[in-house]
């Protein structure tokens, strides 16, 4: 069975940066597109970053670009995501998932992605 589990979210002053991981267990970090998602309080769930794990293809939202950075190290099947000039708008529950794909086309909605991490709290105060 797949499982994804998150780590490093945590509390920190805007304009901070933070670390998160999702490591992969029965999962080839080949044919698949890892994304991170988030949800803010009182928010639907929105898309932040993909990755196609064979080509490395990345891509953002345009609420992240420049400040977020999304990473895969396929040998230790762990996915990263970089955040950078944090703001309170940034403050969500942050999910990794993935998704079989045998194309670099990730796709942007939460529904297409059947794989789930428990999520991590990152709390961005002024």
């Amino acid at each position: 069975q797949v499982r994804l589990e998150e780590s490093g979210g945590g509390s920190v002053q805007a304009g901070g940066s933070l670390r998160l991981s999702c490591e992969a267990t029965r999962i080839s970090f080949e044919y698949v597109c890892l994304g991170w998602f988030r949800r803010a309080p009182g928010k639907e769930r929105e898309w932040v970053a993909s990755i196609y794990a064979r080509g490395n293809n990345t891509y953002y939202a345009d609420s992240v670009k420049g400040r977020f950075t999304i990473a895969q190290d396929g040998d230790k099947r762990t996915l990263y995501l970089q955040m950078n000039s944090l703001s309170p708008e940034d403050t969500a529950i942050y999910y990794c998932a993935a998704v079989a794909r045998g194309d670099a086309d990730c796709p942007r909605s939460d529904s297409i992605y059947p794989y789930w991490g428990q999520g991590t709290q990152v709390t961005v105060s002024i």
